[in-house]
């Protein structure tokens, strides 16, 4: 009997329905061809020598062949990392170099970056290319095509190893405990989300906005064919064709993240009301706290159908909420959906309602960093509950409120000040498309709150704009939240899933200021 949750089954069921339409190119897989695309592929890093357990990483653009990889190494036991394209060519290459991937696929579009991360690793792999040859690569379409399009003789899951982000620091592989059995295993913490609060059945139209080679976006377009679904990608967002997107394909799900909100909300009124979003049945979003403002535009917009669910990488956890949960808990990121949520102190005891402290978890699977005992055994309690390394509170329904993570937490006067309060006043303004809060030595107070503001129009030709958005922030923080000064720039560093890079900003004012 063939998996259920999986394109083996749907493709023996209809087989000729698109599994995949890539928005841009308008290239589509049926799930027959998705089933025996990445039947070729498993068999295709078998003959590379790849077993069970063992690693693969890819560096490629939104594109089919992506997809197909992951359902390959999901069929064959094997452990994929996904490189994001946006790295510097010696970033990637430590990806690559930490995770041992024994091959290595990459694109055209991104050769000249393959070809830098190649000259940089030290291990053997084997180098493979899509769309057409490089010195030293071979051809890994034209491999695949001579595999056979049956199964394995021994399938059995797979697992993703992504890398995070880096927001605090270097970024670390995570690797969570899979079954090595049953290839239609699809993410425990995403799952419930997708199927029990935002209802994916097969007759659901997905769009995915995001990059693919980040953990939510994939593990819900996986998803989505697991289910039986039919997935819309968009090669990149963009504002106008995501909301054409919606019109054209009859769109019934999505899963966005907050500053994708954000710069649709900053579209002029008449524009947004020129599309037809009717047809959406669920929006979920993730990667970030979202601002209270911001999301009660997006009802007013879109009506009761944002879902909201909090987790990481590393799955240890996940809390969630509907728009009515969400509306009666302003702010919060939901309830626990799968096992518990505990807030901690220094002391590792939990802490009494409403107090801020260590968000913990004790469900989910079991994770570990990759070549980083310390930090894996620092992310434990000895009761084993886990974080994520954020901090935040608890109302008296168990619904969680993030208040932003540790390493930024400024310690003004003695006082703590989480600057995501900051920031979601900031972004609310008519003049801002996005904005960074962070701590600043201060003689005085230890630090102080400093705000760099990428305005909406660049460049700033209205020098009043910093006065106007310190009298604005003042008319709703108290004086130690509210920022001495404001930095302007043309663009703020985020992933392109819209986390932000909050550490590039800290090291390259404390390099100035040396």
């Amino acid at each position: 009997m063939k998996p259920m949750n999986h394109p083996a089954y749907h493709a023996t069921v209809y087989p000729d329905k698109v599994a995949y339409q890539m928005l841009h190119s308008g290239e589509t897989m049926s799930f027959a061809e998705l089933d025996i695309a990445s039947n070729r592929a498993a068999h295709a890093l078998k003959h590379l020598g790849v077993g069970i357990g063992e690693h693969i990483a890819f560096l490629l653009e939104n594109r089919l062949e992506l997809l197909v990889l992951a359902w390959a190494a999901q069929r064959s036991g094997v452990i994929y990392t996904p490189v994001s394209r946006y790295l510097t060519a010696a970033e990637a290459a430590y990806i690559v170099e930490d995770c041992g991937a024994k091959v290595f696929i990459s694109s055209a579009k991104l050769a000249d970056v393959a070809s830098q991360i190649k000259q940089s690793l030290t291990h053997t792999v084997s180098y493979q290319m899509l769309d057409h040859t490089l010195a030293g690569f071979s051809r890994w379409d034209v491999l695949c095509a001579k595999m056979p399009a049956t199964p394995v003789g021994e399938q059995c899951a797979g697992a993703s190893m992504l890398y995070s982000s880096g927001t605090t620091g270097r970024p670390k592989g995570i690797l969570r405990d899979y079954p090595k059995t049953g290839i239609d295993s699809l993410s425990p913490v995403v799952l419930p989300v997708c199927q029990k609060m935002a209802g994916m059945q097969p007759d659901s139209v997905y769009l995915s906005p995001a990059p693919l080679y980040h953990s939510a976006p994939l593990a819900t377009a996986m998803i989505a064919t697991g289910l039986g679904a039919t997935s819309v990608i968009m090669e990149r967002f963009e504002e106008r064709p995501y909301l054409h997107a919606i019109e054209q394909w009859k769109i019934t799900h999505t899963q966005v993240v907050p500053t994708m909100f954000v710069r649709l909300l900053k579209l002029p009124q008449v524009v947004r009301d020129s599309f037809d979003v009717s047809s959406l049945c669920a929006a979920i979003h993730v990667a970030a706290p979202c601002p209270i403002k911001i999301k009660q535009q997006m009802i007013e917009w879109w009506g009761p159908i944002l879902i909201e669910f909090y987790a990481g990488t590393e799955g240890n956890g996940v809390t969630a909420s509907n728009t009515q949960q969400w509306i009666d808990h302003p702010g919060s990121v939901g309830k626990a959906l799968i096992g518990e949520v505990l807030v901690l102190g220094d002391d590792k005891q939990p802490l009494p309602t409403g107090t801020i402290g260590d968000v913990y978890f004790n469900a989910g699977q079991k994770f570990s960093y990759h070549g980083d005992s310390v930090k894996t055994a620092n992310a434990f309690t000895d009761d084993g509950w886990s974080t994520l390394g954020d901090i935040g509170w608890m109302d008296e329904d168990g619904f969680l409120y993030l208040t932003d993570r540790r390493a930024y937490t400024i310690i003004s006067g003695g006082v703590n000040v989480y600057p995501q309060e900051t920031e979601d006043v900031i972004i609310v303004h008519s003049a801002v498309a996005d904005v960074a809060v962070f701590g600043i030595p201060d003689d005085e107070l230890g630090e102080r709150v400093h705000a760099v503001v990428q305005p909406l129009h660049w460049p700033v030709v209205d020098a009043t704009l910093e006065e106007r958005l310190l009298l604005y922030c003042r008319g709703q923080l108290s004086s130690i939240k509210t920022p001495k000064h404001i930095e302007f720039r043309k663009s703020l560093p985020r992933t392109p899933t819209g986390k932000l890079l909050k550490r590039l900003l800290v090291e390259e004012f404390c390099a100035k200021t040396k």
